[in-house]
């Protein structure tokens, strides 16, 4: 027989699944609370964008001024540089907007229906104009180191194929996707909830991961706002001639992360208990 609890029903696991969230909601126009997570998207890609650029601005910088490679912080300093700020960002903004920081997780997201259309496509805009802005402000106080090193805009390097910089967008982005499920997990997050570093962190180390593996391929954009804000200050025909990998690559990474984890992990444990319920009443 079934356990009961104090009001005679079962309860087979101490996390809830929210519902899923209205693929339209309107009535999140009239909230507060919704703007203000506009806001935290913005300022969080803006500062995302501002000290990566410029992390990336400098370490091109040193090495023209030193003719050497490991001068500066390298390759693994600007790894670094994008997964510290990512996690060091969500954990300041998952509680106000739960801390997307990319257009392509929210769209992943969405598909999970974790967020409504309309807060995704706003999302998006909030995010985009956000990377502009920080990148403006790397121009703004470095136009020369700017301008002479790329703009920190993400490009196609030398002897790759298009499919291959396609290949390596769609597979990291699918790595950083996959984590922020697996980090916002509601099962995980009631296990790990008196730690709460413990979701900011692993999505940090995805992107710090990602980027040692495609920093060489594209520059690894694995997130359309970073690669559209510094195209847009750069607009360079180098940074525009490819870039759209930068928004497909992305997307498709996202899209196959929340399939993978919402109709093939979590499926899979959904029938598991059901099973499991079926089994223990009578």
């Amino acid at each position: 027989m079934a356990k009961e609890g104090k009001h005679g029903s079962f309860h087979a696991k101490d996390y809830f699944d929210p519902p899923p969230a209205p693929l339209i909601d309107a009535a999140e126009l009239k909230k507060w609370s919704f703007y203000r997570a506009l806001i935290a998207e913005f300022i969080a890609t803006l500062l995302f964008l501002y000290i990566t650029v410029l992390t990336v601005i400098g370490y091109k910088s040193q090495i023209a001024i030193s003719s050497d490679s490991c001068a500066g912080v390298g390759v693994l300093g600007v790894a670094w540089a994008f997964g510290g700020m990512i996690f060091i960002l969500v954990y300041c903004t998952a509680g106000i907007s739960g801390g997307h920081i990319n257009p392509a997780v929210t769209f992943g997201l969405l598909l999970a229906r974790k967020v409504s259309l309309i807060r995704a496509i706003a999302y998006m805009v909030a995010q985009s104009l956000g990377a502009i802005c920080g990148v403006g402000l790397v121009k703004a106080f470095q136009k020369s180191y700017y301008n002479r090193n790329g703009g920190g805009a993400n490009t196609l390097a030398d002897g790759y194929s298009t499919g291959t910089g396609l290949g390596a967008e769609i597979i990291g982005t699918f790595v950083l996707v996959y984590t922020v499920f697996s980090a916002t997990d509601p099962k995980r997050k009631a296990r790990d909830s008196h730690v709460p570093v413990l979701a900011p962190l692993p999505i940090g180390f995805a992107v710090f991961m990602v980027h040692l593996a495609t920093i060489p391929i594209t520059g690894t954009g694995i997130n359309p706002a970073r690669s559209i804000g510094a195209a847009v200050i750069y607009n360079n025909k180098k940074a525009w001639d490819d870039h759209w990998i930068f928004w497909v690559g992305p997307m498709i990474g996202a899209a196959i992360a929340a399939f993978y984890h919402q109709f093939i992990l979590r499926a899979g444990a959904a029938k598991a208990l059901g099973s499991f319920r079926s089994q223990t009443h009578v």
